[in-house]
This record gives C-alpha cells, structure tokens and sequence, in this order.
C-alpha cells in the first residue's frame, strides 16, 4: 500500500501511502480503542529498563519524518547516530522490518497490525517514554492499530482525514455527502477522483454503512464475504465515472489540470493545489483517515536508542516539526500552543478537534478475525481486498 506524501514543502517528493485503523463503530473511529477485543499475538517482552544508548539508530520512515533539522541535534544529545532509509509503501515497510536490519519504524496501519501479529515488533514501556503523556491527544492513544489486549506497540506521530474535495467553480453547491461520487446518477461522472489502493475498499463500506444499514456493517475495515462483495459491486459502477485513480504525485496535477473536480483527497493534497477554489469537507457519512506510529522491531539491535528517538519525537517541538514538514495533525497537542504559526496549523489539519476526528474511521488492515467483534463469521483478509480491487479496476 502506497503511503503518504510529505509535507507541502516536499509535496512531490515522495510518493505513498499508509494505513491505520479504528476499531469500533459508534459513528466512526476516532475514539474507538479496541474495545476489549482480543486478537491472538506472540508473546513477545516488554524492556523493563533503560541501558545506555548505542552508537546508532536503523529508521524505515516515511519521507519527511527523519530530517537533518531534527535528527542532527538528537545525535548530539544521545550519541546515537541516526541511519534513515525511507519507504514507499507500506508493504516495502513490513519487508524491511523483517529483514532485521532496523530498530524502528513510523508505521501506518496496515503495517503496524502485521507487524504486532507476526512477532515483527515488542510491546512498549510507555514509562520509559515520558513525553508519552497527557500531552499527546487522546484520540491517537488506545488505537486498535497500536494498542492489543492492554499493550502499546506504537507511540503516535500524527494523524490526518481522507477528505471530499472540490472545485467550487464546477461543483457549485457545496456538496456534504459522498453521494457526488457514488451514486451513478453523479452530475461529475467522468471527472471524478478516486484513491487507487485496496484500502480505498472501506470507502466503499463507510458509504455502505450509511446508504444500505440492511447489510450491517459495522467497521469498514470487517467485511464479511457479502459485505465485501457489494462494497466491490458499488466501486465497479463508480469505475465508469472515474477520472482518475490517484497516488499523491498524481492528485494534485489531476484537479489543477481539471481532469478531475470532485474526489477523495487530503488536506495537504489541497493545500499544494495553491487555489482557494478547490475546497474540501468531511461528509456527514463520515470517512477514512491515516494515523502513523514509531515501532520497535523485537529484536532491536539498538533498542535505547530507539527508546530516546520515541521520546525525543514525542516533545511538542520534534512532533511539531515532522507534522509541519509533513502535512499532517501532530500527536502532541500542547505544539498548538506553541506559535502563531502553530496554531494556524493545527486548525487546518482539526488537530485537537476530537468531534471531527470521530467521523474518522482510520485505516487498518482487514484480517479474518473481525475487528467488529463478530465470532460467528470469518472476515475478509487485506489479500482478499487486493484480489477483490484488481477486477474492480479491470
């Protein structure tokens, strides 16, 4: 799965995209942490104490998470010098970690919950991280995505909403439904953008939700066999009016250009548009989102080091900083507070807007166990959702 792009500043630079997830369903995601849910994971230790730091730190990241203007000085401080190898997807993520290479990782969803499953990274001692704290916005902590049966696995970097945009000139009643790019009767058939990733299947399923509640789904991210199958019949009608399935080099070019004039996009995605005719809103139906978190591998060769970085990029300045140079919410609320600049940011991204971000089902990988709590049905798997795309794409 493609991961985000980078900051406004990069936007071009790096492609991708990542996944991460909510579990629970009243409304939406934001708040829902697992709800109880038990999902059986190796039993992997937890460091109970801090050794000194080793010479040096292994990072698979995201574009425009580990830069020089933060990195540097946490070498000075800790010793550790800092080895960053940058990712375009979250799968090259998941195989970079399992070589064990690398100490840490910044990962999305879909990631993180492959990695927990499968033994790839150790339960955190959030006591060993102290910016860890009441700073960091509750809406990221408790996550399905990084927290299972009462253990931390992720400590949360940011966070940001898959979002309806449009060119106000062309689409000039405000849309406040996705209808506008579902239905088939969509006065923009043929000019609309849509994200091309398995992933975009729960898009489909949210929209499901609220249009056909006969079908019960209750997580977008846990579909059974027939829930799945109407998300893809809904998805091939929309394949005939779309413009173009887009990753984040091609979004912004495809609504500047005009191809497209209404679509899933992002926040920073429309910021890089430089026009205020393109809009964007989070639609009453609710929507995805992605939320990203650093890991550490089991086996860590480094694992001080890697426990200094988690809370080095935790303080409002670092969380600050990769939000700015990335385009995204921060994890850690008190940066809002910081600077005029800080907080003109914050309010764009809705960064500590709780309401908003409950609308906000996060990405995370779908797997047989449902993540809707049910036990008398088996769920769709993330390769069932890769098989079920490529014939919606043809």
């Amino acid at each position: 799965m493609n991961k985000k792009l980078l900051a406004p500043a990069a936007l071009v630079a790096a492609v991708g995209l990542a996944l991460s997830g909510c579990a629970s369903g009243d409304g939406g995601g934001g708040d829902a942490a697992s709800g109880g849910l038990q999902i059986d994971v190796p039993d992997v230790p937890m460091m109970k104490k801090l050794g000194a730091t080793e010479k040096e730190l292994n990072i698979v990241a995201w574009s425009g998470f580990v830069e020089p203007a933060w990195a540097d000085r946490f070498t000075a401080e800790t010793g550790c010098t800092v080895n960053r190898k940058v990712a375009a997807t979250s799968d090259e993520m998941v195989t970079l970690m399992r070589t064990g290479e690398y100490d840490l990782v910044s990962a999305s969803g879909d990631a993180s919950l492959r990695l927990i499953v499968d033994g790839n990274v150790q339960p955190l001692n959030t006591e060993l991280i102290p910016n860890f704290g009441d700073d960091i916005v509750e809406g990221m902590k408790g996550q399905l995505y990084d927290t299972l049966n009462g253990n931390v696995y992720g400590i949360p970097i940011g966070r940001g909403a898959n979002i309806l945009q449009y060119n106000s000139e062309v689409v000039t009643d405000d849309p406040t439904s996705w209808d506008v790019v579902w239905e088939k009767n969509s006065p923009y058939a043929g000019k609309i953008a849509a994200y091309d990733s398995p992933i975009y299947i729960a898009d489909a399923a949210i929209y499901l939700m609220a249009t056909q509640p006969d079908l019960g789904i209750e997580n977008p991210y846990a579909l059974d066999e027939k829930q799945l199958a109407a998300a893809v019949d809904l998805l091939k009608q929309q394949n005939g009016m779309v413009s173009e399935y887009w990753n984040p080099t091609t979004n912004v070019s495809s609504f500047t250009g005009g191809n497209s004039v209404v679509g899933t996009s992002w926040e920073v995605l429309r910021k890089a548009t430089g026009d205020e005719k393109f809009k964007g809103v989070l639609p009453k139906e609710g929507s995805t989102g992605w939320s990203d978190a650093w890991m550490l591998a089991t086996d860590a060769a480094n694992p001080n080091c890697g426990y200094a970085w988690m809370d080095y990029t935790s303080s409002a300045e670092v969380n600050g900083q990769i939000a700015m140079n990335f385009g995204m919410a921060p994890a850690n609320g008190a940066f809002c507070d910081t600077s005029d600049e800080a907080r003109a940011h914050c309010d764009y991204y809705n960064a500590t807007d709780e309401e908003y971000y409950k609308k906000v089902w996060f990405w995370t990988t779908p797997i047989e166990q449902c993540l809707d709590g049910r036990k008398d049905v088996q769920c769709t798997s993330y390769q069932d959702w890769t098989a079920a795309w490529a014939t919606v794409k043809g």
